[in-house]
């Protein structure tokens, strides 16, 4: 299971690659003060899935930077990894959890994400988050309100 989700982010990432028309920076909302950039690196309808797109974000949290609690689309599983440095996420109804350069985890459709955070104060962290979504879901996280 892990080499097919490996190879899935490959294939993501390889295409992404291949076309960096296609790269945009993505709505977010950083913690005050921190910094965080998320930029699309693919989104593609799924031509086999009617009605399903999948897209893509790169993650990248400077030291201590995160992004401020939010919900996901309701249509949307995403498939997470960890790329470089330690990612801090919780979602509603789970402990927090530190992940690792290497790890992989999942988030259920309209999942609140409570905390996406670099753990660490010192060094910076990027994630890969591959969404399959309703093609329709434009807006793949809605920030809590301050």
């Amino acid at each position: 299971m892990r080499k097919t989700f490996a190879a899935l982010v490959f294939l993501v990432a390889a295409a992404a690659a291949a076309t960096p028309a296609a790269a945009h920076d993505a709505p977010f909302t950083p913690l005050a003060d921190e910094a965080a950039r998320i930029t699309t690196i693919f989104d593609r309808t799924l031509p086999n899935v009617p009605g399903k797109s999948l897209r893509a974000v790169l993650v990248e949290y400077g030291p201590g930077g995160g992004s401020r609690a939010h919900t996901h689309a309701p249509s949307a599983f995403i498939f997470v990894t960890v790329i470089e440095g330690d990612v801090r996420s919780q979602v509603a109804g789970e402990e927090a959890r530190v992940y690792k350069a290497g790890d992989t985890f999942i988030e259920l459709p309209g999942s609140h994400h409570l905390v996406s955070a670099n753990a660490s104060e010192t060094a910076p962290s990027k994630h890969l988050a591959v969404f399959v979504v309703d093609t329709d879901d434009t807006v793949l996280t809605t920030p809590d309100a301050e």
